[in-house]
């Protein structure tokens, strides 16, 4: 059989293609390096349902319903064909998959924007049953896309944080009719060349995406998508944040650290005029480890500015350093927040033999040296370089230096910070216990306990860094940005108010948490 090299045919060669391969075709399959397709004889008398494997870069073939080793697969309903079995006893099913990432097809009006949008892995799956027409399905095909396969080309994009997916399809009655042949090329594409004299090009619709009669179910691994005809179908991913939502979130970030820096400053001072002022206030632990947490994050932001600031200015080995020193100090302020609520388990839930020597300096080993470990280990990893965030436009907003590559940032932010917020968790889940629990034995003298309680909860939320959870373990819509953004940015003001009311201006009244009382009890013990 004879082959021959073709230029870069358009969508309409495509639908044509689908129904030849059914309907004229003696080929059962066919493998090439952007086109992989098989066509089975199918009894419209079956008993149970049938799959087939999507696999990248294999055979598609038959597998079972608990076949598990092939993530990626179709599910074609009983139903389908006994709903064709009074016109026929065999129908021909034709299952194609096509690479269109080499090519100019099959983009319409949302591809073509250049907004950042695209297809899953740039594979389309193709379902017919040549010119048999199957529309409103009773009950929906299913298609299963894994992730696994997706390799991100832009340091920027987080497949489950700043897309949306959306099981679509290729609407052919959509969109404007172009010329109904060649609009660019894709590298060597060998069909053979029967096949090629075959196929018709009659003008007409380019088509779009289009959404009407698919459902959309999105996993962590994988996305199912269930739709109730036959025709070429694709997952395709698109931005969440706008451009005026970026825009907006820089600004919130921008005031929100500049304002959070300024009252960080404010309790770094007014712990050093406290702890001159009052010989009782240097031996205490809790208002060391607030501060503690105030520099990190004082200097989180500093770095943020710098970073943000200089861009991608400077050497390669500068943007590095940029990178490296914004990470430390990123992770020097969950340790803490997580040494904040180790604290916080020793006052209120074990209260009694926790002496420890040299108590502060330890935690002081844990909160500095530990995150500088794991910078170091990264930048050893060479993951430190430029990072760029764009609108849904595909322009770039932001630039700073920070990681490369995602495996890096996973692991040693997205991991590391889910250490810290299960541990926080735990104990702020125990501590409310205790808080209630106290409030419910005196409830019948004093009303406002029950409140007190809440505003402290929302005090300790904000020390051991509940808010950074939004981010880092959510799905990242709008509104979770803003609120992130908000809360985030102003954790200095937070942490500011929280240090006045406990240990201004009388330390030795007992505050709304009771931990001023418990601390005097529990530092002394460390001396």
């Amino acid at each position: 059989m004879q082959n021959i090299h073709i230029l870069h045919p358009s969508v309409r060669y495509w639908l044509n293609f689908e129904t030849y391969l059914v309907e004229k075709s003696q080929m059962d399959t066919l493998n090439t390096s952007f086109l992989t397709a098989r066509v089975r004889s199918i009894n419209t008398s079956v008993s149970e349902d049938l799959y087939f494997s999507l696999t990248p870069s294999q055979i598609l073939k038959q597998v079972t319903k608990d076949d598990h080793q092939h993530p990626d697969r179709v599910r074609l309903p009983k139903s389908l064909f006994r709903s064709l079995k009074s016109g026929r006893p065999i129908v021909r099913l034709g299952i194609i998959i096509l690479d269109i990432g080499l090519g100019n097809v099959f983009k319409g009006s949302l591809l073509n924007r250049e907004d950042g949008s695209s297809v899953l892995n740039n594979r389309m799956v193709g379902l017919t049953l040549g010119r048999i027409n199957v529309i409103k399905m009773a009950e929906p095909l299913e298609i299963t896309f894994s992730h696994q396969y997706q390799l991100p080309a832009e340091p920027c994009f987080h497949l489950m944080q700043n897309m949306s997916l959306s099981c679509e399809f290729w609407d052919e009655t959509k969109g404007p009719s172009p010329l109904p042949f060649l609009s660019g090329t894709l590298s060597s594409l060998f069909l053979p060349s029967p096949l090629l004299c075959s196929l018709s090009f009659s003008p007409g619709s380019s088509g779009d995406w289009s959404s009407k009669g698919c459902s959309t179910e999105v996993g962590v691994r994988r996305t199912v998508c269930r739709c109730d005809h036959l025709t070429f179908f694709a997952l395709l991913l698109r931005p969440i944040l706008d451009e005026a939502t970026v825009k907006a979130l820089i600004h919130i970030s921008q005031a929100g650290c500049g304002t959070s820096m300024i009252f960080l400053a404010f309790t770094i001072v007014l712990y050093a005029v406290l702890r001159f002022s009052r010989q009782r206030f240097k031996s205490e632990d809790a208002p060391k480890i607030h501060v503690a947490l105030s520099i990190s994050l004082f200097l989180l932001n500093l770095a943020f500015f710098i970073n943000v600031g200089q861009r991608l200015k400077g050497s390669e080995a500068a943007c590095w350093a940029r990178g490296a020193v914004f990470h430390y100090f990123l992770l020097c302020a969950f340790t803490w927040m997580s040494l904040e609520a180790f604290h916080l388990y020793l006052l209120v839930i074990k209260v009694f033999n926790t002496y420890f020597g040299h108590y502060f300096l330890k935690l002081s080993l844990v909160g500095w040296v530990l995150p500088a470990l794991v910078v170091i280990g990264t930048g050893i990893a060479n993951s430190y370089g430029p990072y760029s965030i764009r609108d849904e436009k595909n322009v770039t907003t932001l630039e700073l230096c920070w990681f490369r590559e995602n495996t890096a940032l996973y692991v040693t932010v997205h991991g590391y910070f889910l250490i810290v917020f299960l541990f926080s968790a735990v104990i702020l889940s125990l501590v409310s216990w205790k808080i209630f629990t106290l409030s419910s034995a005196t409830a019948g003298k004093e009303k406002a306990q029950h409140w007190k309680g809440v505003l402290t909860l929302l005090g300790l939320s904000c020390l051991v860094g509940m808010p950074w959870g939004l981010a880092l373990l959510t799905s990242l819509g709008p509104f979770t940005a803003y609120v992130f953004a908000l809360f985030t940015s102003l954790q200095g003001v937070f942490i500011f108010c929280w240090f006045i009311v406990l240990y201004w201006p009388r330390q030795s009244t007992v505050t709304s948490s009771g931990t001023a009382r418990i601390d005097h009890a529990h530092t002394v013990s460390h001396e």
